[in-house]
Order: C-alpha cells, then sequence, then structure tokens
C-alpha cells in the first residue's frame, strides 16, 4: 500500500496527491525541505529556535543529550528564523520611523520561558511576539547559559 502512495505522489507532485483518502493526510507524501515546512509566524510574531548550546567543553568533556535539551527549553539565547508581515511595523508600539529590533539570521535574547513551543525534526522552535526580544548578540555563547 505504501509503495501505491509513493507511486501517486511521484506522478502527482501536488499537496493532493499527499490525501491516502479524503479525510487523512499523509505528510510524508509532501516533498518539502524542513525550513520550507518550518510555521510561518502570522502577524507580530517571530520564528526562533533556542540556542542548544556546544556539544563539547572547552576542556574536551562531551555534554549528554539531555543536559543540553533541558538547558534550551530554559535559554534566553536564540537565533531569529523568520518574521512574520507585521513584526515591528506598529507605529504606535515602535514609533513611525523605528528600524527593526532584530532581523532575520540574528542571534537575540528573549524572556526565559517566552513564546509558543513547537517540536519539529532536530529540536524546538518557539514563535515569540515582537516586543519579547530584549536584545542582539553577535556570538550565542557571549551569554553563560547556567
Amino acid at each position: 500500500m505504501n509503495k501505491d502512495r509513493k507511486l501517486k505522489a511521484v506522478e502527482d507532485p501536488s499537496v493532493e496527491s499527499a490525501y491516502v483518502d479524503a479525510r487523512v493526510l499523509d505528510p510524508s507524501l509532501i516533498d518539502k525541505s524542513l525550513i520550507e515546512r518550518l510555521p510561518q509566524p502570522t502577524g507580530w510574531r517571530i520564528l526562533v529556535m533556542p540556542y542548544q548550546g556546544k556539544v563539547k567543553t572547552a576542556s574536551g568533556l562531551y555534554i549528554p543529550e539531555e543536559v543540553r535539551e533541558r538547558e534550551s527549553v530554559a535559554t534566553v539565547v536564540s537565533y531569529v528564523l523568520r518574521l512574520g508581515p507585521l513584526a515591528y511595523k506598529d507605529p504606535d508600539k515602535f514609533g513611525p520611523d523605528s528600524t527593526p529590533w532584530c532581523e532575520q539570521g540574528q542571534w537575540v535574547c528573549i524572556g526565559r520561558y517566552s513564546g509558543s513551543r513547537f517540536k519539529i525534526d532536530g529540536g524546538e522552535v518557539r514563535i515569540i511576539n515582537d516586543d519579547e526580544v530584549i536584545a542582539t548578540l553577535l556570538e550565542p555563547d557571549d551569554v553563560k547559559h547556567v
């Protein structure tokens, strides 16, 4: 049955071909990269990925995955993946001639537990409001995480 689905997806690459029957969507039949499948923030929201931390300490000790994952939940450092269409465009909040506090591809400081969390392949992302950015950073390791 899976073989038939894959053949159907090859013949018809549209999203409609990802439906197994009238009401069941099979996401494995959608041919998109992870970056393309990330949630697109709406309105004044920003999509960020919390900093995972280094795999190895400066002295050469490996940090267990459990510890890195636990620390990423409480981290204040995140990487900006996407901005919503209205982010930093409210003149009442940011002024009529204001520049955005951050841009896509920047490291930022946010509130410790701010935002809505989503699990994706490879970790977790958060959607935060544009005014929850506290500061911008050049390097994520400039802020001590523990």
